[in-house]
């Protein structure tokens, strides 16, 4: 009888083993949608910022050029 009831409970270990590791996953992929998310918009503000400072020194660049013209 006693082997039949840690067969059970090891079964039952296992089952409790298998499903949390899929709450894990679940919540893994939650986490890897949110911190994509983020990366995409703080890539994005970089590139904002980048563009614009290089925009103003370009127009700098080309205004000095073309009154030297």
């Amino acid at each position: 009888m006693r082997i039949i009831e840690n067969l059970v409970r090891g079964q039952l270990a296992a089952k409790d083993g298998i499903a949390s590791m899929q709450r894990r996953l679940v919540k893994q992929e939650g986490a890897s949608a949110v911190e994509y998310a983020l990366m995409v918009g703080l890539i994005a503000v970089v590139i904002i910022v980048a563009v614009t400072a290089l925009g103003n020194k370009l127009s700098a660049t080309f205004s000095s050029t073309a009154s030297s013209i």
